[in-house]
This record gives structure tokens, C-alpha cells and sequence, in this order.
């Protein structure tokens, strides 16, 4: 820099030699940012060559062209459902399938009780509706001799609601008898943590008004972030003969290239919220900020260190034998765990069909085929940017839902007083999941997000060591487990409750909600 005196007698400082410059992805000085582009600056980056005096070599046709599958989450955004919304601030609403099954808190029945209260917890006890009918799994029901039938579950009907408790009353449709051809029977033992199905109602004959089903959607508030690229271009630049071919186009070209890159980092990881911000000439602003993809997943697996063919089966079962089922699955994975399921031996599993094909949206994918669906597979840039190379998502691509509040656009205007060309592109929109079938595979080890159901694999007779255990840990099992329960069977859940005493196992039982 250097310090000189101008016309009025006042000490000013001008610029001299390169501008700084920042470092890239690689750590080499390329980065000018804020500046625009003119013959000067760009001259001055490349070591005080003067205007006009670019080196004069060879350059590659396609440096500057952008290559569309650096952004694959983006890709899908564009490609999933539109709508067009007229506020920044969207009430995202997702209706959940209705939950199949309650679990008992306390013992019940037994004796000769032709009724009893079902203890179940408050925010359980509405779902059985009056005249609804229960299935009780892991107890017994009995045959109209009143001899029990092993395997052949008791079911209950719902004759109401206790007053004091809140909990349904129920009697029992096969239960155990005071005498053959009896109308009623007895409601016997059913323990704590019973797990009850809920089944279809049974009305009487004449029967036609039951109690209503009110399904209410929860709505998630999703934030539109508005993203900007502005090319400053002078005329001088333009105009001037140069030894390198440069001209606005790649420029322009290569800002789009970082623009939507760093837009998919967005997608992927961004945090939403809004504040305000202090605008000269018109005041205070929102400013809004979208949340990422990787923080609105709400099931998390943790992956295995080695993978198997078994393992990979078990996440294709998790995904599309849930409650909400997917068109279709793509894995975007990072290139770690790219190369984990690459290298896995499926020699002895011929059913199982690894092929390479062109998917709908035109990428050169890996096709996993299983008997419960195909995952396609393709590597994502992005999370090995962002630290998640070990990590990937398994998303349903007809469950995502593009907001748009203002469609992208571009615009070229005159710089006001100079003799430049300002040129940019303006998108304000979000990317937002519906369904439950998506899974973070997380292979970094971070801690859980709030709110999120995670698991681990398991695939081996012997219970999880202490490393592995803690309270509340779940883990599929691929295989039989006898060394966590002599019921552990392979494609059950188990979850492990830790105490002063030991740890202790119960089993998991529906979809795996948190």
C-alpha cells in the first residue's frame, strides 16, 4: 500500500501490486472475493502483469463449463414436486400414518373379572375407540371349552372409557369361561408391556353411528432462503483484446458453477432461521435462512464398520417396509461409504442384482436390487466438502417437496455512475422432505440429532459389547441373537435399558419412531 497527498493536502492510501488473495479448495491463492471483474484487477491477480498482457497459452474448452453432478442434491430439488407459495415462511405439513399399536404400563386382568381396565399411558389411552377390537400379542387366547390355544392370540373389544382413569374398559371375545357355551368370559392375565394391536371396530345390528377418527396434520415451519450471484463486468474488460480468451459468458459460467455448489451445501446442511437486518435506506429487513436436509431427517442409522450383504438387505428392509413407502431409493453417499458398499463380497448371494444404469434424472447410477426394492447409488461431493465422506442419505425421491417463493431468474443492469455491467441470478426457495422413510447413515459418529430414532446393525449371536451399550441404544439384529434374549430373532429391533443392576433388553415393536 502507499500513502500520498491529494489536491486538498489530505493523506490517502492507494492500492499497489496484487490484490489479496484467498485460498481455495486446494489452498492455492485464486479467490479474489468482492471484486469485479476488470482488466486491472485481473491483470494485478496474476502478478502485476499490466492490461493487456495476459500469457498468452492454451486453455481447456471445458474449464469453465459446470458439470451439473456436483450438485445432485440440487438436481433433485429441480426435479421434485413444485409449489408456488406467496410467503417466505411455509407451514410444511406432514400427515403420519396412524400408529398400529399402544403398549401396556401395568398388569391387568386375571381371576374372574369379566372386565377390565386396560392401563395404557395418557397420550395411548384415546386410540382405542369405543366397539374397537384389540389383538393382544404374547398372550394366549382360549377355545369355546375354555381350553387355551397356544399361538392363537386373545383379542379384546372395547366397551369404553373409565371415568376417573381415562383408560379403556375392555372384555375379552376368546377368553377362558365359567362353563362351556357361556356368552361371556373371563379377561385373563395380560402383563406390563403387552403389546395391543389395534384392529377394525365390531358394530351391533342396528348399529350405525361410531366415534369419529380426527386425523390433525402437525405442521413443521420450513424458511425460504433467498440466494443471490452478482457479476460485476467493466467495459473495459470487455472490450479489450486479450491473450486469453476470457469473455462474460465464462465468467458468468464459472460464478453459476460456485453459486449452485455452494447452494447444495445449503441443502445439505444449512440451519434455519430468520432475523432482522438493518438496510440503509429501508430500514429493517427479514432475513431468512433454510434448513438442511441433514437436520429434517428424522431416522438415523449408524453404520457398520464392515459392510455385508445381509447389512445392506437390512437397510433396503428398513426403508421400504415402513409405514410410509417410497416410490423408489437413492442412496447420495459419500465417497468413503461409496467405496464400503463397493467392496462388498456379494459372490454367494446371486439373487442379489448390482448393475450400472442411467436413472431418470440422467445421472450414471449403481442399481442395488433387492427383493423389497432397488437403491440407486451416487457418490455426493458435497458431504465429502462438509466432513460427512463416512456418511450418506437414503431419500425417497417422490417425497420431496421444491417451495418456491420466487422462481430463479437473472437480471443485467448498469452500474449507476460507472461504466459496468452488473449481471446475476435471484432464486428464493427451500427443499423440504414428506414421508418417514428417509435414513441418515451416519458414519462420523456425531452425536444424534434431537428428536431423531437411530440404530445400529448387529450381525453376530453374541449380545453388543459395553462400548457399544447404552441406555436407550437400539440395534437390528441381522442375525439370531441368543446372547441378548433366547426370542431375539433376526429382523427384530431390541433396545438396551441400562441400570445400577446390569442392562437389560425389550424388544422394539412397530416402525421405529422416536
Amino acid at each position: 500500500m502507499v500513502t500520498t497527498t491529494n489536491t486538498k493536502g489530505e493523506n490517502v492510501v492507494i492500492a499497489s501490486g496484487a490484490p489479496d488473495m484467498v485460498a481455495g479448495t486446494s489452498g492455492a491463492k485464486t479467490q479474489l472475493p468482492g471484486e469485479a471483474a476488470s482488466v486491472s484487477v485481473a491483470a494485478a491477480a496474476t502478478g502485476g502483469i499490466t492490461a493487456g498482457g495476459f500469457i498468452e497459452s492454451d486453455i481447456d474448452s471445458e474449464l469453465f463449463k459446470f458439470n451439473n453432478e456436483d450438485a445432485p442434491l440440487m438436481n433433485l430439488m429441480l426435479c421434485a414436486k413444485r409449489v408456488k407459495v406467496s410467503s417466505p415462511e411455509v407451514d410444511h405439513y406432514m400427515i403420519d400414518e396412524p400408529r398400529a399399536s399402544v403398549t401396556t404400563i401395568g398388569d391387568c386382568g386375571g381371576g374372574s373379572k369379566l372386565q377390565a381396565n386396560l392401563p395404557l399411558s395418557v397420550s395411548d389411552q384415546m386410540m382405542p375407540r369405543t366397539n374397537c377390537t384389540l389383538l393382544v400379542k404374547g398372550v394366549d387366547g382360549y377355545d369355546e371349552k375354555g381350553a387355551p390355544t397356544p399361538g392363537r392370540n386373545l383379542m379384546l373389544f372395547v366397551t369404553g372409557h373409565d371415568v376417573s382413569s381415562g383408560y379403556p374398559i375392555v372384555r375379552a371375545v376368546n377368553g377362558p369361561r365359567a362353563n362351556i357355551g357361556d356368552d361371556c368370559c373371563f379377561v385373563p392375565e395380560i402383563p406390563a408391556g403387552t403389546v395391543i394391536m389395534i384392529l377394525a371396530n365390531s358394530l351391533y345390528e342396528t348399529q350405525k353411528e361410531v366415534d369419529p377418527d380426527l386425523i390433525v396434520p402437525s405442521p413443521t415451519r420450513v424458511y425460504l432462503q433467498k440466494r443471490g450471484m452478482n457479476q460485476v463486468v467493466s467495459d473495459y474488460f470487455e472490450s479489450q483484446k486479450k491473450r486469453i480468451p476470457f469473455s462474460k459468458s465464462m465468467i458468468a459460467e464459472q460464478a453459476i458453477a460456485n453459486f449452485k455448489v455452494r447452494g447444495n451445501r445449503t441443502l445439505w446442511a444449512g440451519r434455519g432461521g430468520k432475523f432482522k437486518q438493518s438496510v440503509d435506506k429501508m430500514g429493517l429487513q427479514y432475513v431468512y435462512t433454510t434448513e438442511g436436509v441433514r437436520w429434517q431427517i428424522k431416522r438415523e442409522m449408524q453404520a457398520p464398520a464392515v459392510w455385508t450383504v445381509n447389512q445392506v438387505i437390512a437397510l433396503a428392509k428398513m426403508f421400504f417396509t415402513g409405514e410410509d413407502v417410497p416410490r423408489s431409493a437413492i442412496l447420495l453417499a459419500g465417497k468413503n461409504l461409496l467405496e464400503a458398499i463397493q467392496k462388498v463380497d456379494y459372490s454367494k448371494h446371486p439373487e442379489i442384482q448390482i448393475t450400472t444404469k442411467v436413472n431418470s434424472i440422467g445421472w450414471t447410477v449403481t442399481n442395488f436390487h433387492t427383493v423389497f426394492g432397488d437403491i440407486e447409488i451416487k457418490r455426493e461431493p458435497t458431504l465429502d466438502c462438509l466432513g460427512w465422506s463416512n456418511s450418506g442419505a437414503l431419500l425417497g425421491d417422490n417425497r420431496l417437496v421444491h417451495y418456491i417463493y420466487s422462481a430463479e431468474h437473472t437480471f443485467s443492469d448498469r452500474v449507476e455512475g460507472e461504466e459496468a455491467t452488473r449481471s446475476g441470478v435471484l432464486i428464493w426457495d427451500a427443499l423440504a422432505l414428506k414421508g418417514s422413510c428417509h435414513i441418515w447413515i451416519d458414519g462420523e459418529g456425531d452425536e444424534p440429532s434431537e428428536g431423531v430414532s437411530r440404530w445400529s446393525l448387529w450381525e453376530a449371536p453374541d449380545a453388543p459389547g459395553e462400548e457399544r451399550i447404552y441406555d436407550g441404544a437400539r440395534f437390528y439384529l441381522v442375525e439370531d441373537c441368543p446372547g441378548i434374549s433366547s426370542k431375539a430373532k433376526a429382523g427384530q429391533i431390541w433396545e438396551s435399558k441400562v441400570t445400577d443392576d446390569g442392562v437389560t433388553w425389550s424388544l422394539v415393536t412397530g416402525d421405529m419412531r422416536v
